[in-house]
């Protein structure tokens, strides 16, 4: 094999070879997959990996489901059962130490906060998000064209919320411009808004924007730095965290340039648990996942996923996934038994044990590997124990955690949030200024009113109109009065003949 190939080291073979257990530094864009029961060591094997990518200077992000992973940060606590796994590995220079990490969390709680804008997600992605039928996804795509031309930027939830109202309340004027919308399709689209703002999707929209290059960092040593993403509390949120997902998976696709197999990927994600991913998301978030998996290679990113069960990833990712490793699994039932065989039958067979019986006899710490070979192919799959971590097994305490984001590269430009001027405060203003505008036609008119009214000829003084009653009773006095003439005349003088 080419030596001036890096390789990254992450256990040894327990065959009689020795081979040592490594992911060739240009196929590590190719993907990978860590599995295995709860309690059988992924979460180390996912710490190994991502402490060993940072040292060869690639930058790493991780979703960091239960709050485990952040040891990373942390130096390791001696142990003589992992000095006894380094000697046993022949690990050179095996020191206890953590690495460069970058904590991250879209509710602020144990990270530098997380965020996007709506324009950045796009018309396109966010009707997928909010699973919108073509007639929303069209009036959808009028608020972002309406909101370009009248310069007003749709940064958070409140922004898209005011232009919807506005345009409810404008709907005929903006049909007949851009095409006809609907109070009804308007409202419809206002109660997905709804939904997702009541998982706290205002934390993640918003300013200043989280950049790329802020995941694609090294320290001043060459290492890369790794970037947990905190998401104990983002996974009770699947439509957020969905959100979240179609954002970085799409901005890293359409923003990095093609590279194709670099000597290093320029980043590579983990994604702890990963079956909560696709157990919860909506159907067009997981088809932008599958494509991105299948693309992004070419990008220089590496896509790293951590579950318990290969059959937790849908088939079409499942086939793009190069480099695995399979920790213990157990067949208690004849399903698990089927699983297994199925997951024997992934790997390329070795004649030294039968893959199948060896899943079930694996312990803590020991998986079977399989990773792609100089040429491509994957190799023969191998019995392994995995290098222990130097960093510490377990989470980073509260005060620990404070300590590494004050020292953070990033701290002051994201922990400060960003309020400009964006399309809320101008339908705002505008309908201020309309405000007074009426107001001001009121008063005008109003004053004219009682101009004219001032202008008219005063009527003479006089006795006053007499009422309706007083009209009556003059009325009826005068029939009686000409009654009464009437008969002492005929008294007096007669019939006229």
């Amino acid at each position: 094999m080419n030596e001036s190939i890096k390789k990254l080291h992450f256990g040894q073979g327990q065959g009689a070879d020795k081979r040592p257990a490594e992911i060739l530094g240009h196929f590590a864009n190719r993907h990978g997959l860590i599995t295995g029961a709860t309690g059988t060591g992924k979460t180390v094997t996912l710490q190994v990996l991502a402490e060993n990518f940072s040292e060869l200077g690639v930058p790493v992000f991780i979703t960091d489901i239960k709050g485990d992973v952040a040891g990373l940060s942390q130096a390791g606590k001696q142990k003589e059962f992992l000095d006894n796994r380094a000697k046993e590995l022949n690990i050179q220079n095996y020191r206890y130490e953590g690495s460069p990490t970058i904590f991250w969390d879209i509710f602020k709680k144990f990270g530098h906060p997380v965020r996007t804008t709506i324009q950045e997600i796009g018309p396109m992605y966010l009707s997928r998000l909010l699973e919108l039928s073509d007639v929303q996804e069209g009036v959808i795509a009028v608020a972002f064209k309406y909101a370009e031309e009248n310069s007003m930027a749709l940064l958070d939830l409140k922004d898209l919320k005011s232009l919807l109202q506005f345009m409810g309340e404008n709907h005929k004027e903006i049909s007949t411009n851009y095409g006809r919308i609907t109070n009804a399709s308007i409202g419809a689209i206002q109660r997905r808004l709804l939904n997702l703002e009541s998982q706290s999707a205002d934390e993640l929209f918003g300013e200043p924007a989280l950049a790329l290059a802020d995941l694609m960092r090294q320290d001043m040593s060459g290492k890369g730095i790794v970037s947990i993403m905190e998401s104990r509390d983002l996974m009770m949120k699947p439509q957020l965290y969905a959100s979240f997902l179609l954002w970085l998976m799409t901005e890293l696709f359409e923003t990095l340039p093609e590279v194709g197999d670099l000597p290093l990927p320029k980043l590579v994600l983990f994604f702890d648990e990963a079956h909560l991913i696709f157990e919860d998301s909506p159907k067009e978030v997981l088809k932008r996942i599958e494509q991105v998996a299948r693309l992004i290679r070419s990008k220089g990113v590496g896509v790293y996923f951590c579950t318990q069960s290969p059959g937790d990833i849908p088939e079409d990712i499942l086939g793009q996934l190069g480099n695995k490793v399979q920790h213990a699994l157990r067949a208690y039932t004849p399903k698990d038994k089927k699983v297994i065989r199925a997951v024997a039958d992934s790997f390329r067979p070795n004649p030294e044990f039968n893959t199948a019986d060896v899943i079930t006899e694996l312990g803590v710490g020991e998986a079977l590997v399989s990773t792609l070979e100089e040429k491509g192919a994957p190799s023969v799959v191998e019995r392994v124990k995995i290098a222990p971590p130097r960093c510490r097994m377990g989470p980073a305490t509260d005060a620990e955690r404070k300590l590494v984001m004050s020292r953070s590269p990033v701290g002051e430009k994201y922990d400060q949030d960003l309020d400009r001027e964006s399309a809320h405060e101008k339908l705002l203003q505008r309908k201020k200024d309309l405000a007074e505008q009426k107001a001001k036609e009121q008063a005008r008119l109003e004053a004219e009113a009682e101009a004219a009214e001032a202008a008219k000829p005063k009527r003479r003084p006089g006795r006053p109109r007499d009422s309706f009653a007083t009209k009556l009773g003059k009325s009826i006095q005068r029939r009686l009065t000409t009654k009464a003439i009437n008969a002492i005349w005929k008294t007096l003088f007669g019939r006229r003949r």
